[in-house]
């Protein structure tokens, strides 16, 4: 029998009963732990499933965290929690981890509580990620020794492949820019969908409001978002950083075709009477009530569909946007101002991609070092 510590709750000590078949091995182990106690490193011995740690550490991060935050915390954890959350904390070992990410890579996918086709590296990368940091803040609870996923990552070989597989789909060019915007500009959303070619989050689109845009000026206010958690619940909130508030120009198309918009809304707000729903958002339907963004998603594949244009994510608009700003000399810390990031390195990274007509101008650049000029002829 050994002190271990003293109950927070009772303010009496704590003991802990051991067994052994020999004095020896009592002496050798009450040794350990008093060793460990007075190191600071001593793991009370506990109960805890994986599981239950996990509610715990999910209800202390949720009073930090945005709702939709906790929501993608909560489905990513969700992944992890039917093959080892039964476990308990401290018999949880990197075998048990490191069996999940196999099997996560090639069956994890699961429909209707039947297991199918693999979950891909970002997913389960996510995952490893979540279960870290709970793990993390378990070794500092004294609840386990140690982080046992800490060294657990995706092959190196299963990424590779992955890349091989997988279809990159490229953002927009220019011509095909022109393109959809003409397919488009006889839509009614043509206004909402020319602030997505303005790199505008899906989700700040549709928490513009016409108080936030001054058509005499000719310039918007990014400060609310809406977004789609889990395909049915809308969110509201203000910006996903501090640098995503924002105040950008308004380009004269856009400025003229938001003119429109509000005229047309105008205009539908008296022929609805009192069925119209005055939200006071830029993005409504023709009673006036807010659409999220599912439905500007479809709204724009549905113009692609029909025109036969190539069909990439509305959000990679973004990626057209800065690259193509950044290809005609827009300053970094003006790109990233514009883009919302506080690094410009986020926005170059992710967004600039240039395609191999962008380096064009590099190609006759470079003609200028391997060129000869040709020899002056002789005079005979």
């Amino acid at each position: 029998m050994v002190d271990v510590g003293t109950d927070p709750a009772t303010r009496k000590r704590k003991q802990l009963t051991r067994t052994f078949g020999t004095l020896r091995e009592a002496k050798a182990e009450y040794a350990r732990i008093t060793n460990r106690r007075y190191e600071g490193s001593f793991v009370e011995p506990n109960k805890i499933t994986v599981n239950e740690w996990l509610d715990q550490w999910l209800a202390k991060k949720s009073e930090d965290l945005e709702e939709s935050t906790v929501y993608s915390y909560t489905m990513t954890l969700g992944r992890v929690r039917g093959e080892v959350g039964h476990i308990r904390l401290q018999d949880l070992t990197e075998d048990h981890v490191e069996a999940w990410m196999r099997w996560a890579l090639r069956e994890g996918r699961v429909r209707g509580g039947k297991s199918g086709a693999g979950l891909g590296v970002t997913s389960v990368e996510m995952s490893l990620a979540r279960l870290k940091e709970a793990l993390n803040r378990a070794v500092a609870r004294r609840l386990v020794a140690m982080n046992v996923a800490q060294e657990v990552t995706i092959p190196r070989k299963v990424r590779k492949a992955e890349r091989r597989a997988k279809a990159v789909v490229r953002p927009w060019n220019v011509e095909e820019v022109h393109a959809f915007v003409r397919a488009v500009k006889d839509d009614r959303l043509y206004g909402p969908v020319l602030l997505s070619l303005m790199g505008l989050r899906p989700a700040e689109i549709c928490g513009m409001r016409w108080a936030d845009i001054d058509l005499g000026k000719a310039t918007l206010a990014v400060a609310n978002t809406r977004t789609l958690m889990g395909n049915k619940t809308v969110v509201e909130k203000d910006t996903k950083s501090l640098a995503g508030e924002r105040q950008l120009p308004l380009p004269d198309l856009v400025r003229e075709v938001l003119t429109c918009f509000r005229a047309i809304q105008v205009a539908e707000k008296l022929a609805a009477g009192e069925k119209y729903e005055d939200s006071g958002y830029v993005l409504v339907d023709g009673l006036g009530r807010a659409l999220n963004g599912r439905q500007l998603r479809e709204r724009a594949y549905k113009v692609m569909d029909e025109h036969g244009l190539r069909r990439v994510r509305l959000y990679d608009a973004r990626a057209s946007c800065f690259t193509y700003l950044a290809n005609n000399g827009v300053p970094d810390h003006l790109l990233a101002r514009w883009a919302g990031h506080t690094n410009v390195q986020t926005t170059k990274h992710w967004y600039v991609k240039p395609d191999v007509e962008d380096l064009r101008p590099a190609a006759d650049t470079w003609g200028g070092l391997a060129s000869v000029s040709p020899p002056i002829p002789q005079r005979v």
